[in-house]
């Protein structure tokens, strides 16, 4: 089973790093954290991975060229430094199969989110999405659940708190005929548009998460790392 994973913004919230490298390029205790979250889904047996790349793309490509995982199969694709996250995952539609059910997470999120059960609970429901529903601070945007299907999905927002999109989430092939172009935002009319179709569902994990916006949630990351917390599951 595939997994993409989103890794070209401009991380702008962070430029005191991604002036040089970008976000998912920055280091975790001497690791980047895109390695950090590629040896998550390694260790579920989640081994072929689809690295969507734009901003500063050239230096994830120059990185596994020189580190060999031989274990992984890595698929470096450049989406465009200005495309959005739908728009990104639009450009690897050819790279998947009909029918074709396939992971995908954001390049600077790490988790210790059993995948196993993630994955069975979105077979479970036979729904065309699913996403990972974490409790951050209130800075972030919420969704509202009802037993586990999403009826309402919100992007950030100052004024929101709850249950928000943590990505690691699944996708069956069908999402692609919610993507338009470049252009599109896949937190925006995609997984809206889904939840009003009861098409999205959420699968709550109550266990560590930690996303890296700004350098305070870097700090706060290596902590935990350092700490093994994100290993507990």
């Amino acid at each position: 089973m595939k997994v993409i994973i989103l890794a070209g913004g401009l991380g702008t919230r962070i430029s005191e790093y991604t002036k040089s490298v970008p976000k998912p390029m920055i280091l975790i205790n001497k690791i980047p954290i895109l390695v950090h979250i590629m040896e998550h889904f390694s260790r579920f047996g989640f081994k072929d991975f689809i690295i969507a790349t734009g901003y500063k793309g050239g230096v994830i490509k120059k990185y596994f060229k020189k580190c060999n995982f031989k274990e992984w199969n890595i698929r470096i694709v450049n989406t465009g430094k200005k495309t959005m996250t739908g728009g990104r995952l639009k450009r690897l539609e050819k790279f998947l199969k009909k029918k074709e059910e396939f992971f995908l997470t954001y390049g600077d999120g790490v988790s210790n989110i059993d995948l196993t059960k993630l994955l069975k609970f979105h077979q479970a429901h036979n729904r065309i999405a699913t996403i990972s529903a974490v409790r951050p601070p209130a800075r972030f945007g919420f969704i509202k659940l009802k037993r586990n299907r999403v009826n309402c999905f919100r992007e950030k927002s100052n004024l929101d708190q709850g249950w928000i999109n943590g990505g690691f989430m699944i996708f069956n092939f069908e999402i692609f005929k919610y993507l338009k172009n470049d252009q599109t935002y896949l937190e925006r009319d995609p997984l809206e548009n889904l939840s009003k179709k009861g098409e999205l569902y959420a699968f709550k994990h109550h266990g560590f998460w930690q996303c890296m916006d700004t350098l305070r949630d870097k700090e706060l990351l290596e902590k935990s790392i350092k700490r093994k917390k994100h290993l507990e599951l």
